[in-house]
């Protein structure tokens, strides 16, 4: 078997082989490459050692048996027997579900969850995302500490389990995204830059020296990533990509990062005859990332809409702590903002970053697809003190509303799980870090953080303590139960009426109508013959909608049709959709 790799700055460097010891030759061909050949197998344990140092992992391990500070695994793709027939599912029409593997079932496993699909097939969602997989240390965390970015994390079951993952999903005709972290590594097994420079001081990030995409070296650190991302839509058979944090990526290279992989993805799709796409976290509201290239922008196929949950969060919390502020002062005028244009900050003053923020989505260009949109995240959860999901904040009539909300607008829309009943259970920000100085640095790093912020120490939760990971684990039970059924129902509901009604999954921005009335809380919008209504109020609210005698086709609360006169009389806290 072939074995290469790249550490351009060593003088010598040997493979370890099932505990055989070989040197490696310089490629000719290749710059900064070693290379030779050694017996291996399936399974086979290996790694490099640069200039008579240690035994380090591979960079490009696709399996770390023993974690991330363990020998790598030879692993044989071509091994695994794929069942199901795919074609591929694609983003445009699509209902998109986070998911982590650690706490959606008790026992944090692939095999776990993927007893538990039929759940989301039922429920009519077409695609899982999950949340990061690659190695990380100890067993339990959010996944964005993770290194080894071609490998998967042992403890849910490692590559063989997540294939099974994914073969299920496909049979059930569930697509499956992956979130990738390419902005940085975690602090904890990160080896990478002993065999070369794939970090740079160049431009610094939160987490520290920035991944190097602009300097010297950066050529082979930018096919690094590439293939790594190929790998995943390949070997895994994946069906796209949630890039995180994009914003984090420092390059200034004339041809960008973010299009060259987009390119190199569009190339694959285009080979395997499978639609494959690639979904951006982005905090810049800039439309060129979703921009096709020939029209000059970086060719990505989508991107989270932030400014949707916010201006949503706000108009049923009434919170306007942090960025919340730029929202709160009119909630539903921002909310009607990001309906029809995208964007809330597109050139705006920010009061929350204290400059102008964003630019201008031109609506004729941008398919609404192309814009995520949810009322639920893994960070806007995740990252609260508590980790208190919006069932904790408000009833379950304004968690109707903004499922109402989120599954008629023109984005595609994403749900968090659990969000589907309502979950009881929170969602914790948990570690699990070996190293004792981390794991102190991060617990009092998380408790400074928000006793700044007015929260008392001992409210925040131990990241490193077990139960915060086990409080955060969905409890299957909750479905069965009130009011968690009836939510649940609701949800199906409005699942079932975007995949029969054409209108609602038309991503045609400039379609979409808007009225609302600030002070008595109610909105609504026409996408071509549907119209929704929301009143977010305790009290009834009478909606001039000029539609007589339109036709109910989903209502939270019992609501008669428009009268003669097209008014709409709506219960307090409740939501309608509508058929002209």
């Amino acid at each position: 078997m072939q074995f290469e790799v790249w550490a351009p700055q060593a003088d010598d460097v040997t493979l370890q082989c099932d505990g055989v010891t070989r040197p490696l030759a310089r490629d000719p061909e290749r710059e900064g490459w070693w290379r030779g050949e050694a017996a291996a197998r399936d399974g086979s344990r290996y790694g490099f050692a640069l200039d008579g140092g240690p035994v380090l992992p591979d960079p490009r391990s696709r399996r770390q048996p023993d974690g991330p500070d363990g020998l790598s695994a030879v692993v044989d793709h071509d091994k695994f027997a794929w069942r199901a027939a795919w074609d591929g599912r694609p983003l445009p029409g699509a209902v998109l579900y986070e998911l982590h593997v650690g706490t959606y079932t008790r026992e944090g496993t692939f095999d776990a969850a993927a007893e538990r699909l039929e759940h989301l097939a039922g429920l009519g969602v077409t695609h899982v995302e999950l949340m990061p997989v690659c190695p990380f240390p100890g067993r339990h965390g959010w996944g964005y500490e993770g290194v080894s970015l071609w490998a998967v994390h042992e403890p849910y079951g490692g590559p063989e389990a997540l294939k099974r993952f994914v073969d299920r999903a496909h049979s059930l005709g569930l697509g499956v995204v992956l979130d990738v972290v390419h902005n940085h590594l975690g602090p904890s097994g990160n080896y990478l830059p002993r065999f070369g420079p794939y970090f740079t001081d160049t431009h610094h990030t939160p987490w520290g020296a920035a991944v190097n995409l602009d300097a010297p070296g950066s050529d082979e650190v930018r096919t690094y990533l590439v293939e790594s991302a190929l790998a995943w839509l390949r070997d895994y058979r994946i069906d796209g990509l949630r890039l995180d944090a994009v914003h984090a990526l420092a390059d200034t290279r004339a041809y960008p990062f973010l299009e060259e992989l987009a390119a190199a993805v569009d190339a694959l799709s285009a080979d395997t005859g499978r639609p494959l796409f690639l979904i951006a976290e982005s905090d810049r509201n800039d439309p060129r990332y979703v921009t096709p290239r020939a029209d000059g922008g970086h060719g990505l196929h989508a991107q989270w809409n932030d400014d949707f949950h916010h201006a949503l969060h706000a108009a049923l919390t009434g919170e306007s702590q942090g960025y919340y502020a730029d929202f709160a002062r009119a909630p539903l005028a921002a909310v009607a903002k990001t309906l029809s244009g995208g964007f809330f900050h597109d050139g705006t003053y920010s009061s929350f970053r204290g400059r102008r923020h964003g630019r201008p989505l031109d609506r004729t260009r941008i398919a609404g697809h192309r814009l995520l949109g949810y009322s639920q995240t893994h960070d806007q959860i995740g990252n609260r003190a508590r980790g208190d999901r919006l069932a904790a904040l408000v009833s379950p009539g304004l968690l109707a509303c903004a499922a109402t909300l989120t599954l008629t607008a023109p984005f595609t829309p994403m749900l968090f799980m659990g969000e589907e009943w309502a979950a009881g259970t929170p969602w914790q920000f948990f570690t699990d870090h070996t190293d004792p100085e981390l794991a102190e640095a991060v617990r009092d790093g998380r408790r400074r953080e928000f006793t700044a912020h007015g929260w008392a120490a001992g409210d925040v939760p131990d990241p490193q303590d077990p139960a915060t990971r086990d409080r955060s684990c969905l409890d299957w039970s909750e479905p069965e139960r009130e009011p968690h059924a009836r939510v649940l129902a609701w949800y199906r509901q409005l699942v079932a009426l975007r995949h029969a009604q054409p209108d609602l999954p038309d991503p045609d921005l400039a379609d979409t109508r808007v009225v609302f009335d600030e002070d008595r809380r109610w909105l609504a919008f026409r996408r071509g013959d549907v119209l929704v209504a929301v009143n977010l109020a305790g009290e009834p609210a009478a909606i001039a909608l000029g539609v007589p005698h339109a036709r109910v086709l989903a209502a939270w609360e019992p609501v008669g049709t428009p009268g003669p006169d097209g008014v709409l009389h709506l219960p307090g806290e409740s939501a309608v959709v509508l058929l002209q």
